[in-house]
């Protein structure tokens, strides 16, 4: 009768074990199920944004080469810029050194100091 009760006893810690068991599946089974959803809008978020990446790479691009086509244009103004401002400086030296050459031998000009005149200030 004793092994009778301890056959009955361990059937029914079976028993236990196996509903705690599946209990404990069912769970992981909600939880990975919870898990796949997620996964499933973190993926659509992801394409969703590899799109909005290429179409943000797609305008860069071409707002790389319209800046580029317009630098080409804006190129020559530059150019001619740069070329005025050297003329400019060559005239200036020109006229520089003719100013220097036609004083020459000329007694200096001599400044006469204004007189000095005292300045008064009322504060209130």
């Amino acid at each position: 009768m004793l092994i009778e009760l301890s056959a009955v006893g361990a059937a029914l810690a079976f028993i236990c074990l196996v509903g705690y068991l599946i209990q404990t599946l069912r769970r992981g089974m909600v939880t990975l199920e919870e898990t796949n959803e997620t996964l499933v809008e973190v993926r659509k978020a992801v394409h969703d944004l590899s799109g909005e990446a290429e179409d943000l790479i797609h305008s860069a691009n071409q707002i790389t080469v319209d800046v580029k086509s317009k630098m080409k244009t804006v190129e020559p103004l530059l150019e001619s810029a740069q070329d005025m401002g050297e003329v400019i400086h060559s005239v200036t030296n020109t006229v520089k050194q003719a100013a220097t050459g036609y004083g020459y031998g000329l007694p200096p000009v001599k400044n006469e100091k204004a007189p000095n005149r005292e300045v008064k200030i009322k504060l209130k």
